[in-house]
């Protein structure tokens, strides 16, 4: 009977010890799971070297940077769209990113492309700053004073 308590007692002592273990093991991993992501955050490459591979992408008013990071990742873009949705999410651009189709690569970063993706449409104010150029002895003062 003695060695039946002892056996019992082992078996319990045993049970917890690997109990235990298993709780350190799971805090581990998902730890380390938790600074990997978070590093790559940060510190995401490319998809591929220069020159890489032109993607077009549209994006409408209607998507979140989910739906964002899903598109980009689809069109390989990205590895991760979860990843890409939280990049926008801790970036200047968050709020910012246009709807529009755009051509993207494949050697571009995250930032770079929600740079593109927020970027103003320059084609109006370079035609007017080409068209302010050809006029000649007007200076900018002037052309402000005179309303053209």
């Amino acid at each position: 009977m003695n060695v039946n308590k002892t056996l019992i007692a082992f078996i319990k002592i045993a049970f917890s010890i690997m109990v235990v273990l298993f709780i350190i093991y799971a805090a581990v991993s998902l730890c380390t799971l938790g600074y990997d992501f978070g590093y790559r955050v940060f510190t995401e490459p490319a998809m591929e070297a220069e020159p890489g591979h032109d993607r077009q992408v549209r994006i409408t008013e209607d998507m979140s940077g989910s739906d964002i990071g899903r598109t980009l990742e689809e069109n390989g873009l990205v590895r991760d769209a979860r990843l890409f949705s939280l990049q926008l999410k801790l970036s200047a651009y968050a709020k910012k990113i246009k709807p529009g189709v755009y051509i993207l690569n494949t050697s571009m970063t995250a930032k770079e492309m929600m740079i593109v993706m927020a970027a103003e449409d320059t084609t109006e104010s370079t035609e007017e700053t080409n068209n302010a150029a050809e006029i000649e002895g007007t200076t900018e003062v002037e052309m402000d004073e005179t309303g053209e």
